[in-house]
Parts: C-alpha cells; sequence; structure tokens
C-alpha cells in the first residue's frame, strides 16, 4: 500500500471529531509531509518505538501506541499464564501525550490478562528499570523519547532482567505487532475501571525509597571525608529528575545547592531550553547563571527521563567548562576504582563495562587496576546485558558507560541512571574538595598519569526519507573506500562491526584505528534521524592530541560529505 492509500485509509476510518482527523486534512495538499507521515510504520527495536507526535503510520499517537501495545501484550500471552501474571510496570515522562500513552497500555495489558503495576506519576526511566527486578515483572513499558526535541515522544520497551529488550526480543514482539490491525485487533479497557478492578496496581511510594536506597548504598565515602558544604547547582531540564535528584542530595547531606528555578517543573514544551539534552552545553545556559550567582563549582543536569547526565565544572581561570560524556566517565572510573582500591574493596575479578565508541582511556585506567575493560555494542541494553555473563564467569561488576552521557553505576538497575551518577561525581567533588582539589584538577591528573586523550563526538542530521537514504549511501561509500591513510597517519587497522566482530553481534558501525594513537568511528544512530562520528587521540599533550583530532575530524567529514 503506497503512502496515498494509507492518508486515505486513515481519513476514511477516523471519526470527525478525531482531532488526528483534521490534522490530516490541513496537509492534504502536502505530498512530502504525507509522504513522511506514511511511508512506513513506526518501526519497533530494541529501543522500542520513537517518533514525532502526530497522525500517521510514521507517528506517535494513540492507533499506532495502541497497536504496538496489543502486539507486545500478544507476545507476553504467548509465554503463558505465568508471564501474564508476572505482568508489566509502566512509567511516563513529562512529554505531551506521554501520562494518555501510559494509560491507554495499561488499559490494553490489562484487557489481555496481564497484571499491570504503574506509578502515580512520572518517574525516571532508571526506576523503572529498577521496579523490573524488584517486582519480578516480566516486561516494563516506559513512554518517553528521552532528550529528543518536545515534538517526539516515545515507548521505550524492558524485558524481564530489567534491560531494554534484546533484538530476539524485540523481533518477537515486532513480529506480533505487525500482525494486529490497527483499527479493529487492539483489545481496550478502562484505566480507571481498571486501577478499581485491582487489574492496574497503583505503586505507593515506599517504592521510591527503595530505588534511591539502592542508589544511596553505593556511597564509596561518607561523612567527615566529604566536604558537604560544596555549592552545587543542578537543573532537571524540566523532566522527571527533580525529586529524587533533590532528595537524593538531602539525604546526602548536601547542605549547599541550588535547582534552576526555571527549570525546575515538568514542562512538555521545554520552553526554557528548547533541546533537552544536557549533553549539549546549551542546555547549562540558565545553570551557568545561577553557578555563577551562587559560586557553584559543579554544575549537573539530567535529561528529561533523568537517564542522562552532565556536568560543567570550573577550570583553573574559574571559568565553567562543558565534560563530555567521555571526561566524567573518566572521572568515574577514577573514583570508583581510586576508593576501592583505598577501601581494600577493589575485587580480585572486578570488570567495568564500555561501547565500543566509547574512548580507550578509561581501559587504559581500569587495567593500572587489574581490573578489566570489556566492550559492547552501544546502549545500555548492551552495557547491562553483559552483567549476567560476568557473574557467570566470576567477576564483580563495578561499572558501566558510554560517551553520550549515560553512567551505570548499580547492577540492580540496569540502564544509565541520571541520578546515581549525580550522587557519585557530586560525592567525588565533595571528597576532593576536603583534599584542596577540583575536579578539574583531578582530570589533569588523569590526562598526565594515563594519557593525554581528546575526544570529539559530532554528528549529521539527516531528516526523513532523503535523510535515511543519504545516510545509507555514506556507510555504504565508506566502507567501499576506507583511506589508507588519514590526517598524514596510515591506517593500523578496520573494524566493521556489520557482521559483527569476535563475540560482538552485527551493527551498522566502522572503527578505524592510526597509527598516530588516533582512532574514530561511524555509525548511524538508532533513535534520530543523523549519522555520528566519534574521533579519539592519544597525544605527548592535550593541545597536541586536540589539534590531530581535528584535522582527522576535517578530512574525514570532507569525505563523508561529498557523498549526495
Amino acid at each position: 500500500m503506497d503512502y496515498n492509500s494509507r492518508y486515505n485509509e486513515w481519513l476514511e476510518h477516523l471519526l470527525d471529531s478525531d482531532p488526528l482527523k483534521a490534522e490530516l486534512l490541513s496537509i492534504k495538499d502536502d505530498e512530502k509531509d504525507k509522504e513522511d507521515r506514511f511511508y512506513q510504520d513506526l518501526s519497533f527495536g530494541t529501543a522500542g518505538l520513537r517518533g514525532k507526535v502526530g497522525a500517521g503510520t510514521n507517528r506517535m499517537n494513540f492507533f499506532t501506541v495502541g497497536k504496538a501495545t496489543q502486539g507486545v501484550a500478544d507476545f507476553i500471552v504467548s509465554k503463558g499464564k505465568e508471564a501474564m501474571e508476572k505482568g508489566v510496570v509502566i512509567a511516563h515522562d513529562p512529554r505531551h501525550f506521554s501520562k494518555e500513552f501510559s494509560q491507554l497500555a495499561a488499559g490494553i495489558f490489562a484487557a489481555n490478562g496481564i497484571k499491570v503495576y504503574v506509578f502515580p506519576d512520572l518517574r525516571p526511566t532508571p526506576e523503572l528499570a529498577f521496579m523490573i527486578r524488584r517486582l519480578g515483572t516480566v516486561s516494563g513499558i516506559n513512554i518517553t523519547a528521552s532528550h529528543n526535541p518536545k515534538e517526539y515522544n516515545g515507548y521505550k520497551a524492558y524485558w524481564d532482567d530489567g534491560c531494554q529488550v534484546s533484538s530476539e526480543i524485540a523481533d518477537g514482539m515486532y513480529e506480533r505487532i505487525k500482525a494486529v490491525d490497527i483499527w479493529s485487533g487492539v483489545k481496550k479497557s478502562d484505566f480507571e475501571e481498571g486501577v478499581k478492578s485491582g487489574k492496574i496496581i497503583v505503586l505507593g511510594e515506599e517504592f521510591d525509597r527503595e530505588y534511591l536506597d539502592k542508589i544511596e548504598s553505593l556511597a564509596i565515602h561518607e561523612g567527615d571525608e566529604l566536604d558537604l558544604t560544596i555549592p552545587l547547582v543542578y537543573t532537571p531540564l524540566n523532566g522527571c529528575g527533580s525529586i529524587p535528584f533533590r532528595q537524593m542530595l538531602n539525604d546526602r547531606g548536601f547542605s549547599n545547592w541550588t535547582i534552576v528555578p526555571e527549570q525546575e517543573n515538568p514542562d512538555p514544551d521545554f520552553t526554557t531550553v528548547g533541546y533537552p539534552n544536557p549533553e549539549d552545553p546549551k542546555a547549562f545556559k540558565l545553570s551557568e547563571e545561577y553557578g555563577r550567582k551562587f559560586g557553584a563549582e559543579l554544575l549537573m543536569a539530567t535529561d528529561p527521563d533523568a537517564d542522562r547526565f552532565a556536568i560543567e565544572i570550573r577550570d583553573s581561570q574559574g571559568n565553567y567548562v562543558p565534560l563530555n560524556g567521555n571526561q566524567t566517565g573518566y572521572l568515574l572510573v577514577n573514583y570508583v576504582l581510586e576508593g576501592h582500591k583505598d577501601a581494600g574493596t577493589l575485587p580480585a575479578k572486578g570488570a567495568m563495562v564500555k561501547s565500543i565508541v566509547t574512548s580507550t582511556l578509561s581501559t587504559i585506567m581500569a587495567k593500572a587496576y587489574g581490573v578489566e575493560m570489556f566492550e559492547t555494542l552501544t546502549g545500555f541494553k548492551n552495557i547491562c546485558g553483559k552483567i549476567p555473563y560476568l557473574h557467570d564467569n566470576g567477576y564483580t561488576y563495578l561499572f558501566g558507560y558510554e560517551e553520550s552521557v549515560g553512567y551505570a553505576i548499580c547492577e540492580d538497575i540496569r540502564d544509565k541512571d541520571g541520578i546515581s551518577a549525580g550522587m557519585m561525581v557530586a560525592e567525588a567533588a565533595a571528597y576532593y574538595r576536603k583534599q584542596g582539589k577540583t575536579l578539574w584538577d583531578v582530570l589533569q591528573e588523569i590526562y598526565a598519569k594515563y594519557g593525554f586523550f581528546a575526544e570529539d563526538e559530532p554528528n549529521i542530521i539527516l531528516e526523513g526519507i532523503p535523510g535515511a537514504q543519504r545516510i545509507q549511501r555514506m556507510m555504504k561509500w565508506f566502507r567501499e573506500n576506507i583511506p589508507t591513510e588519514v590526517a598524514g597517519s596510515k591506517v593500523e587497522k578496520v573494524i566493521d562491526y556489520i557482521n559483527g566482530y569476535e563475540d560482538i553481534p552485527p551493527q551498522n558501525a566502522i572503527r578505524i584505528f592510526l597509527e598516530n594513537g588516533s582512532w574514530f568511528a561511524i555509525r548511524p544512530s538508532g533513535t534520530e534521524p543523523k549519522i555520528k562520528f566519534y574521533f579519539y587521540s592519544n597525544q605527548d599533550s592535550r593541545e597536541n592530541a586536540l589539534k590531530v583530532n581535528a584535522s582527522i575530524k576535517e578530512e574525514i567529514f570532507a569525505l563523508i560529505n561529498s557523498v549526495e
């Protein structure tokens, strides 16, 4: 069925009173918009669904969410009565329609005879991941688009291990979803009636306390070892991090912190920030203003679903400097390893996990402490998915992270967690301040001890059908035209993950190592319309590393942008 046929089918089925019908009628003469909305079904993969909110098969709306939920329900039912009784736990963020989509999903699961747990209000993604294992549910669903712009929403699916669904589980769910008739194949029930009947169970606040207790149990240093008067600024970027992050700071005894008031409360339009991604330094504009006002040493931010976490720190001149995800990772790896060693709790077989596109400096650091660093594909379904393997092989999990400001400190929370990462960074800052050092000082010590690395993770955004097709052409062309030399340094090694590599499953990614100690990687994003690049260089000084990195980036971008 072509996009125009799908468009007309939707017009026929939608009621005149449905706002989606008016939306579709308003674009009846816009062929480009119609094609973008209907050229495909919103794809369901290991990250679930993600797309713009609106009318169409390639959009997030009550019909596409309903179809996806019915397919997931059918998959759970196929696993038998025990799986249905274990049930599903559902959370949501503050985005437009998140609450409504979550209640729709809850009613559909209940109509299919599956037990449902819901939170009374918005909650962080990592709390959902924690609750799956805590409640023993077979699955979890979070309605969120994480750090995407306000026009987006999403549908994250988890399985009983507390991780986002594996490729195998996602494929099984997708087969069921495709078989659902979007107009007549979805079983529905009223949310409020489900709560009254006990088919839908609303979780109490005691579970929030359990989540925070689990995080706070990870503390490495406490009490007099910390300067808890360190001035801090935190922003939840109008997401759902405000309540748990503030509670965590108070529980730990931090006495001199400020929350950015304009960004404290949930706002689905993210009015004060636009693009609510803490990885973007522009998201810290208001935080910097309050930081200067209150003399803060550390600025902290979480994204709308509080799984991502980023910081700015003061440099030696007192200026605020944004740290990329790798640099914050260096600080956390150093603090965790150093803390366990000093306490005599460093395990005989310690393990850390990072993604293939994350800096290798942390691997060098781990090795210095006798800890093995494992590599996985990107995403915490892979990073945290490594934990069972580590247990089975006698390892103790210490930490996992990736360059896109995601950190997993607690093995009972099997997703990236901005709340626990925030606690550990604030604790580290307070610990070093007690010793007369700043996080900037510690970062320079890390470079001097382990290597002067430079990191850069740019991307090229290419939206719509033409954009997706161009990304495919770029990857194909680069695969067929890998250079033998880049920025004056010979290519030493090429790893193409398209068919897998060693114990790492297939992914559309290429990684190239140069003789001069640099390497870079290229891959399409799995959740956004962009092609991502990762450039790393290890030289005799930070300045030289930055120069070499810039030269490599310039040359590779010239090549890749030549592909039309």
